[in-house]
């Protein structure tokens, strides 16, 4: 791989150092894409379909409406880059700080460093064609980064499948603990809802469901 590359595979990890990921970062042709760097691995991603955008607007949504009804301070980045010099990169679909670390990173920061900054708290991937990457080595890219917890969103089957992270491994939980209260079944409920209300009709539900 050299800068002059201007095709590489996509949605698939392929083996890069580096200083290789620099330059697909400074390639104009992936400006728009989502690129991941973990284990001498990197991971470019395209702009996802509309049943994607829909669905990560609805989640998203849901996490700061719950906010919002239980007053818990909130800083919430739509594919924000989280980068560890050297070693490790990650762009979320979206990703959350809360409470005291809700003030932390300067509101202008598009990448975060990791080698300053916390990692998020929570960090969420809506997966339509990506779920078993999802699933797998990103899985492990966050339990590196040492993330609180971390939902994957499956599009196909209306799934959330959340995992409290801790100790540098995960585990399966039916409830947030960084948003204590709120129930994992809530969301796939008010993903499935989507398919048949509009979406206000749904952000009142849920809101009436919060307080």
């Amino acid at each position: 791989m050299n800068k002059t590359q201007t095709q590489l595979p996509t949605d698939t990890w392929i083996t890069a150092t580096w200083e290789e990921y620099i330059q697909i970062i400074e390639d104009p042709s992936y400006e728009k894409a989502k690129v991941y760097y973990h284990n001498g691995g990197l991971r470019i991603e395209m702009s996802p379909a509309n049943k994607h955008s829909k669905d990560h607007m609805v989640i998203t949504t849901i996490v700061n409406l719950f906010a919002m009804a239980k007053k818990i301070k909130v800083d919430g980045r739509n594919e924000c880059i989280y980068r560890k010099t050297g070693l490790r990169v990650a762009q979320p679909d979206a990703s959350y700080y809360f409470r005291e670390n809700a003030d932390v990173v300067s509101w202008e920061a598009s990448i975060i460093d990791l080698d300053i900054y916390p990692p998020p708290n929570l960090v969420i991937e809506v997966a339509n064609t990506s779920l078993a990457d999802d699933k797998g080595e990103k899985r492990l890219l966050y339990e590196a980064m040492n993330v609180a917890e971390y939902w994957i969103v499956d599009v196909q089957k209306l799934e959330v499948i959340a995992f409290a992270i801790a100790n540098g491994g995960s585990q399966r939980i039916n409830q947030s603990q960084v948003l204590p209260g709120l129930a994992i079944s809530l969301l796939e409920e008010a993903l499935q809802r989507t398919r048949q209300e509009n979406q206000l009709d749904i952000y009142t539900w849920l809101f009436s469901q919060f307080q």
